[in-house]
């Protein structure tokens, strides 16, 4: 099964998440910063990469998809965000945006499991790895 790299500093996030996408047969592996979860991916070299906007800084999940591009690494990335309900700003993916789908929080399982199985699919496809 395919592994699925969580990059949040929500424990609360982490762990619901995780739980919810190990019940469907996921394997799930975790950081909680910038740091951790770029070695996280370099290491493990997930399938997908689900990442927050706003965790030590509130660009951290930019910086971190933005950094992931610029060394070649094209793993799929669902970024997860807050950011347009608190600031009133939406987001949308394109040649300026490093990743592939933006969810507003809360997500519901049902649309998250959706997304996921959407990437990783996509993915397959045009054989994306690191």
């Amino acid at each position: 099964m395919s592994i699925i790299a969580l990059i949040d500093d929500d424990s609360d996030i982490i762990q619901a998440t995780s739980m919810m996408l190990e019940a469907k047969g996921y394997d799930v592996v975790t950081a909680t910063n910038v740091k951790d979860g770029y070695n996280l991916i370099l290491n493990v070299k997930p399938e997908l990469i689900i990442l927050d906007v706003m965790m030590d800084e509130p660009d951290d999940g930019f910086y971190l998809a933005l950094k992931l591009r610029k060394n070649n690494i094209q793993t799929p990335i669902i970024m997860l965000t807050s950011v347009s309900k608190a600031l009133g700003m939406e987001f949308g993916t394109g040649a300026t945006n490093p990743v592939d789908e933006f969810l507003e929080k809360p997500i519901p399982p049902s649309v998250l499991l959706e997304k996921v199985k959407f990437q990783l699919t996509k993915s397959e496809e045009n054989n994306v790895s690191i």
